[in-house]
């Protein structure tokens, strides 16, 4: 059992400041200033025995959710007692997640359902919905999550494109239109989610998707796949992620869910809303992740080129003069922590790479297969007039046109100024 708990060391020093209070020793008000109530408390269960996809998942989460905490104001107790869900220990809890799997007994399966009807809120992740025989318990499987059985999956883990569907939920407010998730195992069901009044769905498979999955037999080609929904009858929100990539012969993680910058917004803003918390922070920027951009410079009003309209490695990234040719059409596909590659059109698999991966100011940026490198990302930074500069993230220096609006001259990596030669305006494309 793994326990992140602040409101006990709080308490002891409230006790400790009354204490030299009244041996008058006590330091001045001010200098409580800094303590304050815990807003809401997380009770995340797992089990930890079944795949170790999931497993890994497990381990990733227990990790990452209580350095949220710690910087958004909850408690996070993760534990593998699930009778805490029967004995009453789960009232003590704001919210209680499902990581890895669902109550197995009669009496764990009743204290849950219980703490739901009686105001509680829940967050469960891919495999906590999974199940064959939805008829085993039908309020959670028919009823409150309404997907019924397990029907199909995609394998193997990959990305996924989603389309946010209800923008104007807590938990989604802050996302853009669509948005490329962390990889995961993604799931479909038995049931037809949007023939339920009572499940409002929040993101489903954006159809750039497909084909999903990289084994033919066990990928989706077309289709409606929900992802993301919510319950209007509870305080409740299911994700169908929570499967990491693996090397299943030394059972190594090969990918993270908790990569996507924006899936990871879904996340904090749906625990906030769940706990009762606020959910107010924007978003950092609302760049499409399926829409094509020309980028238009500020300074002197050519746009970003590919030389010749060429897709080869070593094809010169230029400004030039805008004539709305694929070659100066720009896809944003993210990476984790808001970065993007900036893939091309007519090839989508090239990028826009600092060449060399120099860090040194001038280097000059070129077309090149996307392999993840970190001279191949960029930080897409929105700016008061609704522009952006763009930071690559090996050398942390701007995107960067020349001074006057000459054709072909290359493009290249330099100091961030806030100059007008850093600042571009997107603007999509049909």
């Amino acid at each position: 059992m793994r326990t992140i708990r602040s409101g006990p060391a709080r308490a002891a020093l409230r006790a400790l400041v009354l204490l030299t209070t009244l041996l008058g020793l006590a330091s001045p008000p001010a200098a409580q200033a800094s303590s304050s109530a815990t807003p809401f408390k997380v009770l995340a269960l797992y089990s930890g025995t079944y795949d170790a996809a999931h497993i890994d998942f497990v381990k990733e989460a227990n990790d990452w959710f209580p350095k949220q905490a710690a910087a958004n104001g909850f408690t996070y107790t993760a534990s593998n007692n699930w009778d805490l869900l029967s004995n009453g220990g789960v009232n003590s809890y704001q919210v209680v997640l499902f990581l890895d799997d669902l109550p197995q007994t009669s009496a764990q399966r009743k204290g849950f359902e219980t703490y739901m009807r009686n105001g509680g809120a829940w967050f469960g992740f891919h495999v906590a919905a999974f199940t064959t025989n939805a008829a085993g318990w039908p309020w959670y499987h028919n009823t409150f999550l309404g997907s019924g059985n397990f029907a199909t999956n995609t394998w193997g883990p990959t990305t996924s494109v989603l389309k946010v569907e209800d923008r104007t939920h807590p938990s989604t407010k802050n996302l853009p239109a669509t948005f490329t998730t962390s990889v995961s195992e993604w799931y479909s069901w038995s049931n037809d989610l949007r023939q339920n009044p009572n499940i409002k769905i929040l993101a489903s498979i954006d159809p750039s998707s497909f084909p999903l999955g990289t084994d033919p037999n066990q990928s989706w080609y077309s289709g409606y796949y929900p992802i993301l929904w919510t319950n209007t009858q509870y305080k409740m929100l299911y994700a169908n992620f929570g499967h990491n990539a693996m090397n299943y012969s030394t059972n190594t993680r090969t990918s993270s869910t908790f990569a996507s910058a924006t899936q990871n917004r879904f996340l904090l803003d749906g625990l906030k809303w769940l706990g009762g918390a606020d959910t107010t922070t924007p978003p950092a920027d609302s760049v499409s992740e399926t829409a094509w951009y020309s980028l238009t410079n500020v300074g002197n009003g050519t746009c970003v080129d590919a030389r010749s309209a060429a897709t080869a490695n070593g094809t010169a990234i230029q400004q030039y003069a805008c004539n709305g040719t694929q070659a100066q059409q720009f896809q944003f596909r993210s990476t984790d922590s808001g970065y993007r590659q900036a893939a091309i059109r007519p090839n989508p698999q090239q990028a826009i790479d600092v060449t060399g991966v120099s860090t040194a100011d001038n280097a000059p940026l070129q077309l090149w297969s996307y392999s993840g490198g970190q001279n191949q990302q960029w930080l897409p930074v929105k700016e008061s007039t609704g522009r952006y500069h763009f930071t690559a993230r090996h050398s942390g220096k701007c995107l960067t046109a020349a001074s006057a609006s000459t054709n072909s001259v290359q493009l290249t990596q330099r100091t961030c100024d806030g100059s007008s030669a850093q600042s571009f305006t997107l603007t999509a494309q049909p």
